[in-house]
């Protein structure tokens, strides 16, 4: 009975912990395999992620409980048990425990997936003819659909630089009026899976 608790609480606790990090793992996705339509997809669940993330550390002290008191009680009786197997072991709690945090500490370390957002010069002389666009931009999940906006956009001919605040859920662009415009911009920001509003042109 207390294997069967086990391997049900390292089952709870892993897909929580999946959930926790879900809505910063589709941007990645989005980003890495050009399926950028999903890249929001998950936004809703990071109202929600201090709540798993906390679900995901109960159940898994839980299941450590468990483990170690199976091994306490069979030493307090002095008798011999049966042989776990490699499912029901302490090494295989090890793993998915570990496999667990890695999946919870991704937004800390997801940023080095998407590199840096290129950034293209202007000569002083043009400067004065760049026009900026601000948008008001819905459907981030986590800081890092920020550089994923940045990434796309600096991508797009005559944008110039691109720079996206998570908490203010705002992009701003500099680009060349020749080139784009604040509506393609807007088209290209939908179009990778958020939704925008032009907020403000000069």
């Amino acid at each position: 009975m207390i294997s069967t608790n086990v391997n049900k609480s390292w089952v709870a606790g892993l897909i929580a912990a999946f959930a926790a990090s879900l809505c910063c793992i589709t941007p990645v996705i989005a980003f890495l395999g050009g399926i950028s339509s999903i890249a929001s997809s998950f936004a809703w669940i990071e109202p929600a992620r201090p709540y798993l993330i906390g679900l995901t550390a109960a159940v898994f002290a839980f299941a450590w409980y468990q483990q170690l008191s199976k091994k306490a009680k069979t030493v307090e009786c002095d008798c011999e048990a049966k042989p776990a197997s490699f499912w029901q072991s302490k090494k295989f709690l090890l793993i998915v425990t570990v496999l667990s945090v890695v999946l919870i500490t991704f937004p800390y370390y997801s940023s080095f997936l998407y590199g840096s957002p290129k950034q293209s010069s202007v000569p002083m002389s043009q400067q004065s003819s760049l026009k900026w666009a601000k948008f008001a931009v819905k459907g981030m999940g986590c800081a890092d659909c920020t550089k994923h906006i940045d990434g796309e956009l600096s991508n797009v001919p005559g944008v110039i630089k691109a720079s996206t605040s998570f908490e203010k859920a705002t992009t701003t662009v500099g680009y060349d009026p020749k080139k784009t415009s604040a509506d393609s911009l807007k088209k290209k920001i939908d179009q990778i899976g958020y939704r925008a509003t032009i907020v403000q042109t000069k």
